[in-house]
Parts: structure tokens; C-alpha cells; sequence
């Protein structure tokens, strides 16, 4: 088994590449581990392979903010340069700074 390698980091600023919302990374999981419930709620035809990376995002779109859980192959690094407004942020990261947030402590 060939070992997985994350594309995007913790604390980095991305978008989904189909549906408008961005986020900042807060957790990656090397492959899918989610409940069978959320993966089968995929509609099929766009259910992503669960042999690569998913990224738990700290998430807003223009009318909220919420967690979400993504596939590597839905993101792609947002290039704008602005900052995430997600309430949350403060409890995990520092100001933004370089097109990133750097993390508060360090993780295992």
C-alpha cells in the first residue's frame, strides 16, 4: 500500500472546487474516516474515493459558517488572499498572516 500524502495543510485557506464555500484546515485524516452514513448520503455519481485525503474545514459560504468534511479531489487552494471569518478560528489558530493561520499549540 503506497502511503498517502496530504496536499494541503493545517491552517491553510482552501475552496471547494464545485460548491461555494472556503475554509481554513483544522485536521486531516489520511483516508476516509467518516460514518457510512455521511459517505452513502453522497449522491453516487459524485461520491468521492475514499483512498486519498479528507480535510475537516472550519467552513463559511455567505450565509454561514459550519465544519465541514472534504475530499482532496473537491478542494483546491483559494487565491484571493483574504481571511476566513469563521467564529471558531480564534480558538485554534493565531491572527492571519501570509495567507495562513498559524496554529495556537502544537498538535501530535
Amino acid at each position: 500500500m503506497q502511503p498517502t500524502r496530504a496536499k494541503y495543510n493545517i491552517g491553510q485557506v482552501v475552496r471547494h472546487r464545485r460548491h461555494p464555500f472556503r475554509g481554513v484546515v483544522f485536521d486531516v485524516d489520511a483516508k476516509f474516516s467518516n460514518t457510512e452514513e455521511w459517505y452513502d448520503a453522497i449522491p453516487e455519481d459524485s461520491r468521492p474515493e475514499r483512498e486519498q485525503p479528507f480535510y475537516h474545514l472550519l467552513a463559511e459560504n455567505d450565509d454561514s459558517y459550519y465544519v465541514a468534511y472534504v475530499s482532496e479531489q473537491n478542494l483546491v487552494e483559494d487565491e484571493t488572499g483574504e481571511p476566513v471569518d469563521h467564529p471558531d478560528l480564534p480558538d485554534l489558530f493565531g491572527e492571519f498572516e501570509d495567507g495562513r493561520y498559524p496554529l495556537h499549540f502544537q498538535l501530535n
